[in-house]
């Protein structure tokens, strides 16, 4: 284990738990198992499949950010990350597995950072493609608030470009 990246990734997110170990060991696992480094630009992709503290770890350590379009978030709710080299379309899964091992927090990451990473994940093939490249998207402005919005998430409503905050939904029960 590299300590001064584990002590950048902790002066980064605040604290030592075991969520930001586990996002730690799956970029470890990536670097490894897909030759990858610091993304400096988008050439680096990562999905995680939370918001937790792991993702943290995903920035410092590969370099992988919302702002670069290079982090994307889909919200299952699993301790899953998804990396992929834009060069070469290698990509990996990395799951979490499930442990039914008893442990305070501070053994939780002591094991964490110190098991195999075949202990601790499941690797497996993606099961969705690279995502495309960030987009560049025109400002409008919406009719209503008049802030300024990116195109793809302007709405129309009776007839005006409205932001999502001022679009009203409109729902039966299906979605």
């Amino acid at each position: 284990m590299d300590k001064k990246l584990w002590e950048k990734c902790v002066l980064f997110h605040g604290h030592e738990c075991p969520g930001l170990a586990i996002g730690f060991r799956a970029c470890e696992a990536a670097k490894e198992k897909l030759n990858i480094g610091f993304s400096k630009d988008e050439e680096i992709v990562c999905v995680t499949e939370n918001d937790a503290c792991g993702v943290d770890a995903v920035q410092v350590i590969a370099g992988c950010t919302v702002g670069k379009g290079n982090l994307i978030f889909r919200g299952t709710g699993k301790q899953a990350f998804t990396f992929f080299k834009r060069d070469t379309k290698e990509g990996i899964r990395i799951v979490l597995k499930p442990s039914d091992k008893e442990m305070s927090r501070e053994e939780k990451m002591k094991y964490l950072l110190s098991a195999p990473v075949e202990d601790i994940f499941e690797f497996k093939k993606p099961h969705f493609d690279i995502p495309e490249k960030a987009r560049i998207f025109r400002s409008v402005k919406c009719e209503i608030c008049g802030e300024m919005a990116a195109e793809n998430k302007i709405r129309l409503m009776e007839g005006k470009k409205v932001c999502m905050d001022c679009n009203s939904d409109y729902s039966r029960g299906w979605n």
